[in-house]
């Protein structure tokens, strides 16, 4: 079977979204309210498993939701002092194993991820939420003025200037789909624009990160000065594992997909996810230098983006520091009713930015710093806890 998953606290509403993705066939809102905290999802149980957790759910008072036989899905509503009855009530076996291995059920404050070490700069997480501001130098950003590539020194102004505009790190992109798609040497196009700027932003005093797919394009921008390789397709390249094991550096995984057809959302994202960390681990990067980016607008519907946001975090269940990345995208110009214009997404992405710190985020990578990096102090403030002094 599965390992078990604990579902963040919900609403009666995201209660029978659960139910609905198990193939619940009872009333949802019923058992919602009837069972209304410590949910934990189970799959891949057979029909002794099922009998088993019935009986012992009976007997300690928890709540128990059945899908088909034929999926072996479950929803489990218990409280910590029913969860430890459960487990004695079990017996030895996979399933008490599984509700053995849940990790605690997250706390206010989030629960804080170990720090990340990245160059000369240390990370830690849980007291704020780090702004990542992006900087891209290329013709055909969704976001820019298309065909206008910036100057040497234009891009690193851009750079100092997210710094001074409340940027934590800035995030650094050159690929260019131009080269790519026209059969040019992208690799070698990305560090003809990319390397310039960074060696102009050398020392400026906050971790550069690099948004490259390509290994060859990661291995000498984190030679030239770089500190985190940010990495849309999950360590899945030639030889990108290797890369950031061999220099230790933090890597950014991100969750993508060809299409939007999932079993169940989170846990989809979820399994792709570690998948991405036991790569990393297997090349010999640590488990705790690694981020998690759910992938806000790749791979997901408009009503995925806006879940999987609102679901945040059930990705805490990985152990690692979470990415969110909404900023701009097209999910949030569709929802406005902008599908084609993006000064009008700034209100949209300020909300998906807030409610992702209220959901689990460690960080967010965003366009406009000075607005974002406000929005963030604020959530935070409301989240994380106000630091500072009354009037």
């Amino acid at each position: 079977m599965s390992p078990a998953r604990r579902l963040p606290a919900a609403g009666p509403a995201d209660v029978a979204r659960h139910l609905a993705a198990i193939g619940f066939t009872g009333d949802p809102g019923a058992w919602a309210a009837a069972n209304g905290q410590g949910h934990i999802a189970l799959d891949g149980l057979d029909p002794v498993a099922v009998a088993d957790l019935r009986r012992a759910a009976d007997r300690v008072g928890a709540g128990v939701a059945l899908g088909p036989m034929a999926d072996g899905a479950a929803l489990l509503a218990a409280t910590p002092a029913q969860l430890d009855g459960l487990r004695s009530a079990l017996g030895p076996g996979d399933l008490a194993a599984a509700l053995a291995a849940l990790p605690p059920p997250p706390t206010l404050p989030l629960d804080a991820p170990p720090p990340v070490r990245a160059g000369p700069f240390t990370l830690p997480f849980g007291r704020k939420t780090y702004v990542v501001a992006i900087v891209n130098v290329t013709p055909d950003s969704f976001s820019e003025e298309l065909g206008r590539v910036p100057g040497v020194d234009e891009a690193a102004a851009r750079v100092r200037q997210a710094v001074a505009e409340g940027a934590d790190i800035v995030d650094v992109g050159a690929e260019s789909s131009e080269a790519r798609d026209h059969g040019g040497d992208a690799a070698a196009e990305e560090l003809r624009r990319l390397l310039p700027v960074l060696d102009a932003v050398r020392g400026l005093g906050v971790p550069i990160s690099v948004d490259t797919r390509r290994a060859e394009v990661a291995d000498a921008a984190l030679r030239a000065g770089a500190h985190i390789v940010n990495d849309v397709d999950a360590l899945t390249g030639p030889g990108m594992a290797e890369v950031v094991a061999r220099h230790g550096c933090p890597a950014v995984v991100m969750h993508s997909r060809p299409d939007p057809a999932y079993g169940e959302l989170m846990a989809d994202i979820a399994a792709y996810l570690e998948a991405a960390i036991g790569r990393a681990a297997a090349a010999g990067l640590p488990r705790e230098q690694v981020i998690v980016d759910a992938g806000f607008g790749f791979g997901k519907t408009i009503a995925q983006d806006l879940e999987h946001t609102r679901r945040l975090g059930e990705l805490r269940a990985l152990g690692r520091p979470i990415l969110h990345a909404p900023s701009r995208k097209r999910t949030i110009g569709r929802v406005l009713g902008f599908p084609d214009t993006i000064p009008e997404r700034l209100p949209g992405t300020a909300a998906a930015i807030a409610l992702g710190i209220a959901a689990g985020a460690d960080l967010v990578r965003v366009h406009d710093v000075v607005d974002m990096a406000r929005v963030a102090r604020m959530a935070d403030a409301i989240v994380r806890g106000w630091e500072g002094t009354e009037r």
